[in-house]
């Protein structure tokens, strides 16, 4: 069964194109004043080349279609579904993409006049509103510069909260779900805190009774993403922010997941104290290939010290904008002396905050509210379809619905007949559709985790069923042949283990440099 591209042999690396003395660019002579004025310039020989650098030469049309063949041969969202969702990539508005990338904003300078940039600081000031309205909490800051970045800030807030109360000395652990995002307890380690995990239970949510068991006076906080990465909302998150509250701990939002309950519940009503928000995930900027991202900061502000008037939001990393009554201007305000500090130079990365606040404003509340509706619908639908298919399961909350995406289990398939989830993942690349994110969460053996997100149409992941059963059927028939995917992309299956250990990693376009150098 073909999917919504099929992929072609190799494309050839530009190396090996052309022919010698193409050039698709004629570099013309100086004028005869010139070279009167300026005569003739010696190279020192220390720095003059000994060999020619082994750039390829093409005409101009030559790297014209090579890169046009590059950019077909890659997939995107544009070409089709790509279930890995808004983790790495959802469908982006042309209109963000148009604003964001106005040279009336982006040629900006961070460190002119605020009277000469208004109307940026106020639309950094309106997206600061909305994002603290969407969360349900009072503050917010727009300073970090990705998701993680904004965990990092919001753990160091939850450090500087225990600092100014004077108990940072036995307020060392943060707990988190077993089900959480990688970076959770990596920003909780960087910012000095042991961490505890807590186990989930099979109903997907976090086990009760164990994290009371956890949960004591060494506890400075606990991060949890809502809904989970199994995609289920946890039913006991009023329980979990008051237990952690008798305890003076703080609760953290991670907002990967927003866009699965964006519009009909929030972070702030459920008792969250701090709350990240991807701009990528839930409001349209891309991601994917290092960045840039954004990933603001919401806040309760609660009496931190009420002697000395400190509240939460004071604790925050980073600058934020203010609006100055007596002057009429916005105003960028840099961190206090309570303050955690600086993460980075200047407001954080304007441009996907652009793109998220023209998505907000394009959108409006019931726009996000039926992004969020259509995000749960196809994933429940998706679901349903896969429903006894033979040779995958659906772990943790059983007949409970999902939120933005759920997690197969291809171990029945794995147990019975040696078929793993990456065989899988192979074979939905070998006929052209994109595979979802694998082995992840860690605690569902043989994962598969789908997110479509809420640009999908039924008819595509119709499409999408339709090959997994393919994949279902030709596995039980010849257990042999799934090892044997993908063999219609540009790339075969490669070894999983040397491929990501640099020592192994040998970029082609070097080796074809030194063939040209007649160094090997």
């Amino acid at each position: 069964m073909k999917g919504f591209r099929q992929a072609s042999n190799r494309e050839p690396l530009i190396f090996e194109l052309g022919g010698k003395g193409r050039t698709g660019i004629a570099i013309p002579e100086p004028e005869e004043e010139v070279k009167r004025r300026v005569g003739r310039v010696e190279i020192p020989s220390e720095m003059r080349r000994d060999r020619e650098p082994g750039l390829p030469e093409l005409s101009e049309v030559e790297v014209v279609r090579h890169f046009t063949n590059l950019s077909q041969a890659a997939f995107g969202v544009d070409n089709g579904p790509v279930p890995l969702g808004s983790c790495t990539m959802k469908y982006n508005p042309r209109i963000a993409w148009e604003i964001a990338g106005d040279p009336r904003i982006t040629n900006l300078h961070p460190l002119q006049d605020e009277r000469t940039v208004q109307g940026l600081l106020e639309m950094l000031f309106e997206l600061q509103k909305w994002l603290a309205n969407i969360t349900g909490m009072d503050t917010c800051i727009l300073h970090p510069a990705a998701g993680a970045h904004g965990e990092l800030a919001g753990v160091l807030t939850i450090r500087r909260y225990h600092e100014v109360k004077g108990q940072i000395d036995r307020k060392t652990e943060i707990v988190i779900p077993d089900s959480a995002h990688g970076t959770n307890p990596a920003s909780a380690a960087m910012a000095g805190f042991r961490v505890v995990e807590v186990p989930s239970a099979e109903d997907g949510n976090v086990d009760m009774e164990a994290l009371k068991s956890i949960v004591g006076d060494s506890t400075a906080g606990l991060m949890i993403t809502n809904p989970s990465t199994l995609g289920l909302f946890e039913e006991h998150i009023t329980d979990i922010a008051r237990l952690l509250h008798e305890h003076d701990a703080l609760l953290y939002y991670d907002g990967a997941n927003l866009n699965g309950i964006m519009g009909y519940a929030r972070p702030g009503d459920m008792g969250f104290d701090i709350a990240h928000i991807n701009i990528h995930k839930t409001f349209g900027a891309p991601h994917g290939g290092g960045g840039p991202g954004a990933g603001p900061v919401c806040i309760k502000d609660r009496v931190v010290d009420k002697e000395k008037g400190v509240r939460l939001s004071d604790l925050a990393p980073g600058y934020r904008v203010i609006y100055d009554e007596d002057t009429g201007l916005y105003r960028v305000k840099g961190p206090g002396e309570h303050s955690a500090g600086l993460l980075k130079a200047f407001l954080g990365n304007i441009t996907p905050l652009i793109w998220g606040y023209v998505y907000i404003l394009s959108m409006g509340p019931q726009g996000l509210r039926k992004a969020t509706e259509h995000a749960v619908l196809i994933t429940n639908y998706f679901m349903k379809l896969m429903e006894n298919v033979k040779g995958y399961t659906i772990p943790y909350g059983k007949g409970r619905f999902r939120k933005h995406e759920v997690v197969l289990s291809a171990q029945p398939m794995a147990e019975e007949i040696g078929v793993t989830a990456e065989d899988v993942a192979k074979g939905l690349l070998d006929a052209g559709f994109y595979a979802p994110t694998i082995y992840f969460p860690l605690i569902v053996k043989e994962a598969l985790m789908v997110e479509f997100t809420e640009s999908e149409t039924p008819e595509n992941v119709e499409k999408y069923v339709e090959r997994l059963k393919e994949i279902s059927r030709i596995a039980y028939s010849n257990p042999s042949e799934p090892k044997t995917w993908p063999r219609n992309t540009s790339v075969g299956r490669v070894d999983v283990v040397k491929a990501n250990h640099p020592k192994h990693v040998t970029p082609t376009w070097r080796i074809h440099v030194k063939r040209l150098r007649g160094e090997i």
